[in-house]
């Protein structure tokens, strides 16, 4: 099954943020007579770093790497000189947004061997940064890790490195550093990026993992309620499903959501509820399939038609039959007849009218199916924009013996997505 996301293998690093952190630290201390550094700078540099200080103080950046360059050419040069030259290259660099450049100074600093320990955490995490941005993966991925050990790692580091492992093809690793990533963004109280679950969810399609697509779905249904991942998640739940009421429960899901794409998921649903005795909600639904532009295909079209005609007579005659069924026929009958009412009331439009119907049949009970009385109660409360009662009803499921476990999780996540 394709999914509507981006394959980002073919993507550079998708979150790529050399923003200056880090890099604050490179900004040139003053070489003053009165801020003596120990080790100090060797004599014979002092005029080329002091005046690279001046020109990157201005911000004259590529007049500060002349004067660097000259002092890179005077011999002999201590391992503290060529820390300092090449510290302050990698600053200009970076001002100048040449992080290739960048980076090669970054390296040479470390070869030198003289930066201290407590300056290596955030070094290691610059050249993490720069080696992603320059999309040299295997070298991001050591430095990441040096970072990472070192305990100078970041929320979204955790992120980049999720993603510099899924573009080497390495899932198995993705999915650790993505799982850091998720607790990093739960711990700081921020929601988790959306690329996380997609790398997750791809991963799974690549290897056929229908369980593991699914958990993703339903992560990235949470995330971002876009339809396209409803549209998916439902495609997989319904794909075993055998069962017709399940089946149509399912569907239901998919038609609140606006996640059906095709116009076969229109009439099959159609066709379902007709089945269970309920046209007017079947006439709906195909109303909705033929207003919607685009979605009916030609070869359908005929088809589509004779069954809405078919589904119009009989709701109508529901329709006709809705006084007589709501008055002394349902005063002392037990609360199956009030559901039924209540669902010819909803595909009839009159969302008040199923809501009361459904609460009176709910409070005398005997109720066949219970999961689709609180299903209709809540669909009916959504079109009135009672989201509160709305939710209330769709928790309802959880009390109801033997409900379908995909069913009543769908049925969770929408509730928990309504007015978001």
């Amino acid at each position: 099954m394709s999914h509507p996301i981006h394959d980002i293998r073919r993507h550079p690093v998708i979150v790529c943020l050399i923003a200056i952190i880090g890099f604050a630290a490179l900004s040139p201390a003053a070489f003053s007579a009165d801020k003596p550094k120990s080790p100090e700078l060797s004599r014979s540099i002092t005029k080329e770093m002091t005046a690279a200080q001046k020109a990157m103080q201005a911000q004259q950046w590529n007049e500060a790497l002349k004067n660097l360059e000259a002092a890179e050419q005077k011999s002999p040069l201590s391992a503290y000189d060529k820390l300092k030259i090449d510290e302050f290259k990698a600053n200009c660099y970076v001002r100048l947004n040449n992080l290739k450049a960048a980076q090669t100074a970054y390296e040479a600093m470390l070869a030198t061997g003289a930066l201290p320990a407590d300056e290596l955490p955030k070094h290691y995490r610059a050249l993490f940064q720069l080696a992603a941005s320059n999309q040299q993966g295997a070298k991001a991925i050591e430095y990441g890790k040096q970072a990472f050990e070192a305990g100078s790692m970041q929320t979204n580091d955790l992120l980049i490195m999720s993603q510099l492992y899924y573009q080497q093809k390495d899932c198995k690793s993705s999915g650790v550093w993505g799982d850091r990533a998720v607790a990093a963004f739960k711990k700081a109280g921020e929601a988790p990026k959306e690329v996380l679950y997609q790398i997750k969810l791809q991963c799974a399609a690549d290897a056929s993992e229908t369980a593991a697509e699914i958990s993703a779905l339903y992560d990235l249904v949470r995330l971002t309620n876009k339809t396209s991942y409803w549209n998916n998640l439902i495609r997989l739940e319904r794909q075993d499903e055998r069962d017709d009421h399940n089946t149509l429960m399912i569907y239901r899901v998919m038609y609140d959501t606006a996640a059906m794409q095709a116009d076969t998921d229109y009439i099959e649903m159609a066709q379902l509820l007709g089945d269970a005795a309920l046209p007017g909600e079947a006439q709906m639904v195909l109303e909705k399939l033929m207003s919607t532009s685009g979605v009916l295909k030609d070869e359908h079209k005929e088809r589509t038609t004779r069954l809405l005609n078919s589904l119009k007579t009989r709701a109508d005659a529901d329709k006709k039959g809705l006084p007589a069924l709501d008055g002394e026929a349902t005063k002392n009958a037990a609360g199956q007849l009030d559901v039924k009412l209540g669902e010819v009331y909803f595909g009839a439009g009159d969302y008040q009218g199923a809501v009361t119907a459904i609460t009176r049949g709910i409070g005398k009970g005997q109720i066949k199916q219970m999961d689709e009385a609180y299903v209709y109660l809540g669909r009916a409360q959504v079109q009135l924009k009672n989201i509160a009662e709305a939710k209330k009803a769709f928790i309802g499921l959880k009390s109801v013996p033997n409900v379908s476990p995909r069913v009543l999780k769908l049925w969770e996540l929408y509730g928990d997505k309504l007015g978001s």
